[in-house]
């Protein structure tokens, strides 16, 4: 009955540790949960408010999607970039995931995954037949590959066609890649195509954030939407810039969109305007200041001969390696922790890694943002203090990591 293909896919790991984390509480067990990666923090009020004021559009949109929304996602992305890119560059679509999906269907040739990688790029690409390549990142390198082992892929064979999934600042290890110029010399150099994965990216914690497109825009698509920055995970908007050098991937993803998809939900993308013609800068600082604080909190508390671990630069995530833990796997381990402490987290094997490495991704959201940001509104204090008052379940939870790293 069903495609071989399929049959040993499991559902993403995420989606399945927030249900199982919910389950345990249902049961009344007390679960940190450092597995799921949403944003702490409520929508914008002021875009709350327009997708209030839009609820009864009820008309199909253009598959592409709605014109207004296109040329605000231009604007703002093409300041942000210093290039311009024009509402015909822009693909909406009902979440970032989904355009990925699409892309796998349409590429004829091989990807490229570093490891670590977030977790739907690797199925999904296997659910679309194409080969993977993955390269084993090091610690070093803030976990994202050197353009030499970039090349050493393609010149096995440079007829080929390649697709490398750069995500920056990276799910699951928090980092940033430092070395995007010397990647962009090797895709202007072969067939080789880059998905910039930059839906963190409003949340770096580095001055100056530079993506993978100010240094190879004709061979870059950008990937981004609203879940992370703005909250609304829930709301399923994200979308594609693609450069007019691109152009055929976009009409044929277009193609597939219209056989799919068809357009994403009229009152979200109405409100979604507001997003990016707003004034949301204010809303953007504070949670990127409540996240570096509360993620240098885990990194200093955390890491020890035991533990080793890179100081977060974006996003919502730390790698850490425990690598005193003696299991057959990163999946044992994890779930040993989950029972001894309550502590849900996912396994490095889950990002391409060995599962042999004791990695693991943490996720540290595990609080109220709203509650968090009106108080840090109000004080300008983000101590340890504050952060033991305002995120409890980070603390605690970071003490019983470190209670059973120091055990084992």
């Amino acid at each position: 009955m069903l495609k071989n293909i399929v049959k040993n896919l499991e559902p993403s790991s995420t989606l399945k540790i927030n249900e199982i984390s919910r389950q345990l509480e249902e049961n009344g067990e007390k679960i940190y949960k450092f597995g799921f990666g949403q944003s702490p923090f409520q929508i914008p009020t002021s875009i709350v408010n327009e997708l209030k004021n839009n609820a009864h559009q009820n008309k199909y949109l253009p598959m592409q999607g709605l014109i207004d929304l296109r040329k605000s996602v231009a604007k703002y992305t093409s300041a942000k970039k210093d290039y311009n890119y024009s509402p015909e560059n822009i693909i909406i679509g009902p979440g970032s995931k989904e355009l990925m999906f699409l892309l796998h269907v349409i590429f004829d040739g091989e990807i490229i995954l570093p490891a670590p990688s977030w977790v739907s790029y690797a199925p999904q690409a296997t659910i679309a037949r194409n080969k993977i390549k993955t390269i084993q990142t090091k610690r070093e390198n803030n976990w994202f590959p050197t353009g030499s082992e970039i090349e050493e892929i393609i010149l096995k064979d440079k007829k080929k066609n390649y697709l490398l999934f750069l995500n920056s600042p990276n799910n699951p290890s928090g980092q940033i890649c430092g070395n995007l110029e010397e990647i962009g010399e090797i895709a202007k150099k072969y067939n080789l195509i880059i998905l910039s994965d930059e839906i963190y990216s409003e949340l770096s914690f580095i001055d100056n954030y530079k993506s993978i497109s100010n240094f190879c825009p004709e061979k870059t698509i950008i990937s981004t939407g609203l879940s992370k920055w703005c909250g609304a995970g829930g709301w399923r908007l994200g979308y594609f810039i693609i450069p007019e050098s691109l152009k055929i991937i976009k009409d044929t993803l277009n193609v597939l969109a219209s056989e799919t998809f068809s357009a994403v939900s009229a009152p979200i993308q109405y409100a979604a305007i507001q997003a990016y013609d707003g004034d949301h800068k204010r809303y953007i600082n504070l949670s990127k200041e409540i996240l570096k604080a509360v993620g240098n909190y885990v990194y200093e508390n955390l890491r020890s001969n035991n533990v080793l671990i890179n100081k977060p630069q974006g996003g919502f995530y730390l790698m850490p390696e425990f690598i005193s833990a003696k299991f057959n796997s990163s999946s044992e381990m994890c779930n040993n922790i989950l029972k001894a402490t309550g502590v849900a987290l996912l396994p490095g094997s889950d990002f391409g890694f060995n599962k042999k490495r004791m990695l693991a991704r943490l996720s540290f959201t595990d609080f109220d943002g709203n509650f968090f940001m009106k108080e840090y509104e109000k004080n300008k204090n983000l101590n340890n203090e504050v952060i033991k008052k305002l995120a409890p379940k980070i603390v605690d939870g970071v003490d019983k990591l470190k209670k059973w790293s120091a055990s084992i």
